[in-house]
């Protein structure tokens, strides 16, 4: 996949209360088809109907602390999915297994609750523990290392509502076991510029029990070489993601809903579906 990004859900950005465990499992899945180059949809063979479908168990264990005074929270998370290609890429095989593992740390070097402003910074770190085989295009995992800086910024605007921004970018290691992902016989190497990716939005306390938010994604940057041959693929993308929150006696519900809007490279994601379930102690 050319595009990652950090994708936050509503209240993310407010500081946790110190000396917490947090439990966290989720179903995340995805659906891609069209395949666009340059802004342009692709139809040759085999990219006439592609469809590419990606659900995922992910459970995640945080515990928040202070870092000096400072709020903070790390997290592992790991995921176990499918990558199922279908359509007109049936002929391809799936991957199914664990994926590539994420270690996240976030501080907060401004946090008032009495006014509802949050500014937080977060490190993350996803290790190529996943399922990978360079024999065929489509794998759980990526074999390369990536990182992640994010910056956010919650504050309340009127009662109720509060409006929130946050700014990452994402670094990639090399890939030196890229065949068929390639288009190669042999393993090549395979690079990738650093991804940026802005997202804001609304958030919008309904009562003590559910919150609901809007988020605009505008991912740009990300583009790949292979075997030091620059494929003039920059990824430039948009995208919306709705979420809904319920926090109830026995844990947070989440429900999660978005697509890409407009695309210029890759396959376009037609539907983003994320249930997860937290626990706090």
């Amino acid at each position: 996949m050319l595009a990652w990004a950090i994708d936050l859900q509503p209240n993310d950005i407010i500081a946790p209360p110190p000396d917490q465990t947090h439990l966290m499992i989720s179903y995340y899945g995805t659906e891609n088809n069209t395949l666009y180059k340059n802004g342009s949809a692709i139809s040759y063979k085999p990219f006439g109907n592609p469809i590419i479908n990606n659900p995922n168990a992910i459970l995640r264990a945080a515990r928040s602390y202070t870092m000096g005074d400072l709020p903070s929270i790390s997290y592992i998370q790991l995921p176990y999915g499918t990558v199922n290609p279908a359509g007109s890429l049936a002929n391809y095989s799936s991957s199914t297994g664990i994926g590539d593992t994420t270690l996240a740390t976030a501080i907060w070097p401004y946090s008032n609750r009495e006014t509802g402003t949050y500014f937080g910074l977060a490190g993350y770190l996803i290790a190529p523990t996943g399922s990978y085989s360079s024999t065929q295009p489509f794998n759980i995992g990526e074999n390369r290392y990536k990182s992640d800086i994010q910056a956010g910024l919650q504050k309340s605007i009127i009662h109720n509502l509060d409006g929130m921004i946050a700014v990452d970018t994402m670094w990639f290691g090399g890939n030196s076991r890229c065949a068929a992902a390639c288009g190669s016989s042999a393993n090549v190497p395979l690079t990738q510029k650093p991804l940026t990716t802005a997202q804001l939005g609304p958030i919008y306390k309904i009562n003590q029990t559910f919150t609901v938010g809007a988020s605009y994604f505008y991912i740009a940057g990300g583009a790949t070489s292979i075997n030091n041959m620059y494929q003039k693929n920059v990824v430039n993308t948009q995208r919306f993601l709705l979420s809904c929150l319920a926090h109830t006696d026995i844990g947070r519900f989440s429900l999660q809903y978005g697509r890409d809007m407009e695309i210029q490279n890759g396959f376009i994601q037609t539907r983003v579906l994320a249930v997860r379930y937290m626990k706090s102690f």
